[in-house]
């Protein structure tokens, strides 16, 4: 990004975001590919009045090293000072930001699908004082993206590292709304959050106990649990101020009632997950289970379904979320081969653990349909030919989606 692009992402973030504010303290977590937008957001928020920014930097080659040779023991082990950053996690004054952009991920594909679940649940368990966080609202916090050579080429593999960064930085700025075109400052954004919301407010108010999705290959009845909540655009955290957790997006989602999901699906683009590129992903689920798995390769598929097998309820579905071709990620037709520009550019499920924040109640001992894993791995199944409609508790059927734009 140009200087001045690079100022008003970071700003967009530290004040669009996460609600930045005076006195606050600011942790990444990022990994070295990052380091351009990680001095920009530490100057963005020390501009807002930080107190301090804290940085952790990720190294794809030392998280290899454990799983391949770590003891048992080794594996989701964390030193005392880890566990008390995460601790923190839950507290007014802390935010977090997340930066995404693949950097040295091929030194993953050939770790055991095995020890990375292990190695994630003991991680996960181990921190449920973020899972609590995360559930009561606490958790203030985005995840973003950064243009990495890795990742540039991927997406435009016949340009130079330079004019290849270049394009995505301003494929990136377009999809947040901060295009030469949009709004000054970021209010392109907030705006496009608050077009998300009422759409949300709209779909909870339809009042659905079923959603019927079809698209190319894919035919999924999913029930809907009674106290359940469609969101998007962002919400509120625990003390009211406003927080977008994922930049960008252009998603309506909702935690389907995990026991009850019926039917087949095909994705529509590759997954990247665990080092890999998985492509042609298709399957089956009956009675909310996933009981069929194929993939374009066979290595692809024997490693996802060997890691969802090692993670209990990693079979069954926690998200289903809406996306229609206005989604300006979908617009481009290209793949990004990253999850979280990949699952806006299309309508979308979710392997793993669900959202207690789409219930309107709290979900307490009672879960609510709302699957708990200790996963959550979104995969793409809309196209432009996506048709989903809903089944209100009187038995009509209201198109939400038809022929990829929405309906409502």
């Amino acid at each position: 990004m140009k200087p001045h692009e690079l100022e008003r992402y970071a700003e967009m973030i530290v004040r669009g975001c996460i609600a930045f504010r005076r006195g606050d303290t600011l942790l990444q977590m990022v990994n070295f590919a990052h380091r351009e937008l990680a001095v920009a957001l530490a100057r963005a928020a020390y501009r807002a009045g930080a107190a301090v920014v804290d940085v952790e930097y990720d190294d794809a080659r030392i998280y290899a090293a454990r799983i391949e040779h770590g003891s048992k023991a080794a594996l989701g082990n964390q030193s005392a000072w880890q566990k008390a950053r995460w601790r923190a996690l839950g507290a007014k004054d802390l935010a977090l930001v997340q930066v995404m952009g693949e950097y040295e991920l091929d030194v993953q594909s050939s770790l055991s699908p095995e020890r990375v679940a292990e190695d994630s649940q003991r991680r996960q368990a181990r921190n449920s004082s973020v899972t609590k966080a995360r559930r009561e609202g606490r958790l203030r916090g985005t995840i973003c993206a950064w243009p990495t050579d890795e990742w540039a080429a991927r997406v435009y593999p016949g340009l130079d590292a330079a004019k290849a960064k270049r394009k995505l930085a301003r494929d990136l700025l377009w999809f947040c709304r901060l295009g030469p075109d949009d709004p000054p400052g970021h209010r392109g954004w907030t705006g496009h959050l608050a077009t998300l919301r009422r759409r949300a407010t709209r779909l909870t108010k339809l009042d659905l106990k079923e959603l019927h999705v079809r698209d190319r290959g894919t035919d999924l009845r999913l029930h809907i649990a009674p106290y359940s909540m469609w969101r998007g655009g962002g919400e509120q955290d625990y003390w009211g101020r406003p927080i977008a957790m994922n930049v960008p997006t252009e998603e309506c989602f909702i935690s389907p009632d995990a026991a009850a999901t019926e039917g087949t699906f095909r994705c529509s683009r590759p997954r990247s997950f665990g080092g890999r590129v998985i492509e042609n992903l298709a399957g089956e689920f009956r009675g909310g289970r996933l009981v069929r798995l194929k993939a374009k390769r066979e290595a692809d598929r024997d490693w996802l379904a060997r890691y969802l097998a090692a993670i209990p309820n990693a079979d069954r579905l926690g998200e289903i979320a809406l996306v229609d071709t206005s989604s300006r990620i979908g617009q481009t037709g290209l793949i990004y081969y990253n999850g979280l520009l990949d699952e806006n550019a299309a309508a979308h499920m979710a392997f793993g653990s669900g959202f207690a924040k789409t219930r309107t109640v709290p979900i307490g001992r009672r879960r609510h349909g709302v699957n708990r894993s200790k996963t959550h791995i979104d995969v793409m199944i809309g196209t432009d030919a996506l048709d989903a409609d809903g089944i209100t508790q009187a038995g009509k059927r209201v198109p939400l989606v038809a022929g990829g734009e929405w309906a409502i």
